[in-house]
């Protein structure tokens, strides 16, 4: 199947400036392309994912990526989606975040030498003389039709600031720049980056008299139209120090029914024609698929190692196993004991089941809290230094699917 047919089967593409066109491209044609990555954090998340995978999909087709670092456009902070203005950053946090989304990006993509590019638009964008860039570059853009796009629109009400109005104007010219340095011929990315796409494309039209294109992709949703990869605790990040495999794997296993299938097809290479096999199963009969699920997206993060590691964890606890070696753990020393005693209360807010004792005393009275498989029902219980002195190991469970095995030190 060529690239364009399976970006399409595997439900990725939302918008095209011109399909027949980059069609003929991709099926015709090795070209560059490239997407932005803004490094708001020191971590890739979920919703990096998509791209990335679209970014592997074109590289295995023998077309080429560019991968663009926003350590110019990360100083401004794209207004898409947010109902805020973003927190600025200094220019050592921004490279700091480069770095760590280089090295994750590396699992997926190929950045050996000829197979992929790296660039970082502070390069070309944090030294630029203003005066000089609002008369060759912003002339060509409509105050009227950018607040009319959609990126701007929803900022309208709350206070649209001058600073981030320039936000489209510097994406769009790092379409520019990468056209004129690298004859890059498509820029790619995320469905809500489709009106700063359109001014890149128009730009190069403008500028250059030269022919580009765009392509967005779906966003990650639930099928209530949520995004996906927030949990309770926040993000689900890439970089195993925030968010460990074991609980990259979960968050995976259990998504919902309605959503496993447009996952594995949007975020693994396992076939379109075995996914669509699935398309039958419901209930119980999902489960196995979800399993699958979990572990092809954990080992392209994390590696296979990792992926079977947090998957017999994982059948451990759910299925009757013995083998809890990889299972997430709090450890409590001597020093959180108090009169021979530590709390359960304060083992989950350690543990970060809990983000306070009072929430913690919460999902205690709601019934939601047990120890070794015996429901505790008085929000002042807790361990003594004995019940680490027996052969079975002390675990703790919050809800159907959060378990903690306690480590005494």
């Amino acid at each position: 199947m060529n690239v364009f047919d399976e970006l399409k089967e595997r439900g990725l593409i939302a918008q095209i400036t011109n399909e027949e066109k980059v069609k003929d491209l991709l099926l015709n044609d090795k070209i560059k392309f490239y997407i932005g990555f803004d490094p708001t954090a020191d971590s890739l998340h979920v919703g990096h994912f998509v791209q990335i995978m679209v970014m592997a999909h074109m590289q295995r087709a023998g077309h080429t990526p560019i991968a663009l670092f926003g350590g110019g456009t990360a100083m401004v902070g794209d207004p898409s989606g947010k109902s805020d203005m973003r927190k600025m950053m200094t220019t050592e946090t921004i490279d700091h975040n480069i770095a760590c989304f280089n090295k994750q990006m590396s699992r997926l993509v190929d950045f050996s030498e000829g197979k992929a590019i790296m660039v970082n638009n502070g390069d070309w964008l944090r030294n630029l003389n203003y005066i000089e860039f609002l008369r060759d570059i912003g002339v060509h853009f409509s105050v009227n039709r950018m607040l009319a796009a959609e990126c701007y629109k929803q900022r309208l009400e709350g206070g649209l600031t001058f600073f981030e109005m320039n936000y489209m104007v510097m994406q769009s010219y790092d379409f520019l720049v990468l056209a004129r340095d690298y004859d890059c011929k498509m820029e790619l990315g995320g469905d809500d980056q489709w009106s700063n796409i359109i001014g890149g494309v128009e730009l190069n039209r403008k500028v250059d008299s030269r022919e580009v294109y765009g392509m967005t992709f779906n966003l990650l949703l639930t099928s209530e139209g949520k995004k996906m990869g927030k949990t309770e605790n926040g993000a689900v990040w890439l970089d195993p120090e925030k968010t460990s495999p074991y609980d990259f794997y979960q968050y995976w296993r259990n998504v919902d029914d309605a959503d496993v299938i447009k996952c594995l097809k949007m975020l693994t290479f396992v076939p379109v024609e075995q996914i669509k096999e699935y398309e039958k199963l419901e209930g119980s009969q999902l489960n196995p698929i979800k399993e699958l699920l979990a572990f092809e997206v954990t080992k392209l993060i994390h590696g296979e190692e990792e992926a079977v590691k947090s998957q017999n964890a994982a059948k451990a606890l759910f299925g009757g196993g013995s083998d809890l070696t990889n299972m997430p753990s709090v450890e409590i020393s001597d020093d959180d004991f108090e009169d021979g005693k530590v709390s359960i209360v304060k083992i989950m807010v350690k543990a970060e089941i809990a983000k306070s004792n009072g929430d913690a005393k919460k999902l205690i009275q709601q019934g939601g809290v047990s120890v070794n498989g015996e429901k505790i029902t008085d929000m002042y219980a807790s361990l003594t230094a004995d019940d680490f002195n027996k052969d079975e190991d002390v675990i703790l469970k919050k809800g159907k699917k959060v378990f903690y095995k306690i480590i005494k030190s």
